[in-house]
């Protein structure tokens, strides 16, 4: 896991070919429950996980728009392809990464 910032967002983005970044931030209970499932399913299929802690990061969380979190962004050859906001169960984010 990468942890993303403004400075190595795109190059980290444009050098993986399929990469699944969680928009997070310390204080949010959904967000720390769904990193371990990110990290589970990214790891049992072979998708590389970013994060982006959003308040450190908050140009980034502007530039998706990203008004709730967790946000989950997957990226496929550099391009936003699907998101989904909020806590999903570990089915839902094998379907999505797929």
């Amino acid at each position: 896991m990468t942890e993303l910032n403004n400075e190595n967002f795109e190059q980290f983005i444009n050098e993986n070919n399929k990469v699944v970044v969680d928009l997070w931030a310390p204080w949010c209970g959904p967000c720390r429950a769904l990193g371990p499932v990110l990290e589970e399913v990214c790891e049992e299929n072979n998708v590389t996980l970013a994060k982006v802690n959003v308040d450190d990061n908050e140009e980034l969380a502007r530039k998706f728009n990203c008004q709730s979190i967790p946000m989950v962004i997957l990226f496929e050859n550099g391009k936003a392809v699907k998101q989904f906001i909020g806590y999903n169960s570990k089915q839902f984010v094998e379907d999505f990464i797929k």
